[in-house]
């Protein structure tokens, strides 16, 4: 099992070895260097298969094998051959559903230009007005038009029938839904073999369940008892009855709706949300077309080759304040963080002036020395306060807060009092030198 580890940061020649699954932004689980590719619920699968194979080796034991003695060798041994190969198959739709790529969009490096400026277009001198993406685009496939959505993960407009999987982290193509009990998506790619491992688990269940009934009835006629007492006698054959029983209402249930979203060339997504039953679906072709595109139309290849080498992706330019790219999602709250600005000392112009007209609030490490020990010791505390998160100011130095004690106020303001002071003795020097002139 590989999973994707965070990015090296170091820049040595290993980087250029490393491929596509090593780098890859979604949540996927891959095997084998990159040949299989699972969800990031994986685990789950092996609850799957317990569920399946231990049900069908409890029936060789104990009801298949007792059965081989009731009919000829070869009837006898059909029965055990049948529930194994019936299993092996089961569980080989199973893998190939799960560890197959269901159709994953490769997502963009950057975002796509936008076509046109949207929003306001009066800027101010010497700025450029910001590009916003168009959040929906319409876009017509054989004379039929669809609106087709932006991924801001992904950076690229989705084609039709295409969503984005929250668990997965990607997009995919012709999306039917998350599997929780396969931990992969089901899409274009897979959807085939999700449908053959539901409809054959079907199957299985209903042949033990056929087959316990079997034998208690041999029970009953060998030896002339009651059924109630011959299902005492083999309470394996109970637990499966009521076991499979219960198991082909959920996947009998589940192989009948998708037999009916295959009929109609709807996906469980598409069903749910837009509801076509009450409108026309422009996908549908038809009943038997629709089973055609299913299960008898080429499989399209990846779009995505796992094992490919990968480069570095050089780092994003940096963009100007005043205008550059904007998501669709983009609110106006994070517009200063997603385009770079930062809060300056500048931008709290008006808060400042409101502590009067200082010219010196900050105190260099060069005068401390001139500080008393008490005030020194606050500057320090300030500079240092443990449990502070320490941040960057506009000068560059990391500061504990941006409060100041009173004592470095009385002193900022009595320095700003002693060059007042020394302004207006000089001034009033100049009158006296001037007075000295004039007589």
């Amino acid at each position: 099992m590989y999973v994707v580890p965070p990015p090296e940061r170091s820049g040595s020649g290993s980087d250029r070895d490393l491929r596509v699954y090593q780098t890859w932004k979604g949540s996927n689980i891959f095997f084998l260097q990159g040949r299989f590719v699972f969800g990031p619920d994986v685990r789950s699968l092996a609850l799957t298969i317990c569920l399946i194979a231990v049900p069908v080796t409890i029936f060789c034991i104990f009801v298949a094998r007792k059965l081989m003695d009731d009919f000829s060798d070869s009837w006898g041994v059909s029965i055990v051959a049948v529930a194994v190969v019936f299993t092996i198959y089961d569980l080989i739709l199973l893998l190939v559903t799960s560890g197959k790529d269901p159709g994953i969009i490769p997502r963009n490096a950057h975002p796509p230009e936008p076509e046109a400026f949207e929003g306001n277009m009066d800027a101010g001198a010497g700025q450029t007005p910001q590009l916003r993406l168009p959040r929906i685009k319409e876009v017509e496939v054989n004379g039929i038009t669809f609106k087709v959505k932006y991924c801001d993960t992904c950076m690229l407009y989705r084609p039709p029938r295409c969503s984005h999987c929250s668990i997965c982290n990607n997009c995919v193509e012709k999306f039917d839904h998350h599997c929780p009990w396969v931990g992969q998506c089901i899409g274009l790619r897979n959807y085939r073999f999700f449908f053959m491992f539901v409809f054959s688990t079907t199957l299985l269940c209903i042949y033990v369940h056929a087959f316990c009934w079997v034998y208690i009835r041999k029970i009953t006629e060998s030896e002339h008892t009651t059924i109630w007492k011959a299902m005492l006698k083999t309470p394996a054959s109970i637990v499966l009855i009521i076991y499979t029983f219960i198991s082909m209402w959920f996947v009998g249930g589940l192989t009948a709706f998708h037999l009916y979203l295959i009929s109609t060339n709807q996906t469980t997504y598409e069903n749910f949300r837009y509801r076509y039953d009450r409108r026309s679906n422009p996908h549908n072709k038809g009943v038997v077309n629709n089973f055609k595109e299913t299960f008898c139309s080429a499989i399209p290849p990846s779009k995505n080759d796992f094992r490919a080498l990968v480069h570095r992706e050089p780092p994003l330019p940096p963009r100007s304040v005043a205008g550059g790219f904007m998501s669709p999602n983009m609110g106006k709250a994070n517009d200063d963080i997603e385009m770079g600005r930062k809060a300056v000392w500048a931008d709290m112009g008006p808060a400042m002036s409101e502590h009067g007209n200082n010219e010196r609030l900050h105190v260099k490490d060069g005068e401390l020395g001139e500080l008393s020990p008490d005030v020194r010791t606050t500057v320090d505390e300030q500079r240092d306060r443990p449990g502070v998160h320490p941040r960057r100011s506009s000068w560059g130095r990391k500061s504990g807060s941006w409060d100041m004690s009173p004592e470095v106020m009385a002193l900022a303001g009595r320095v700003g009092g002693e060059q007042h002071q020394n302004r207006g003795g000089s001034s009033s020097g100049s009158g006296l030198v001037a007075e000295n002139r004039h007589t």
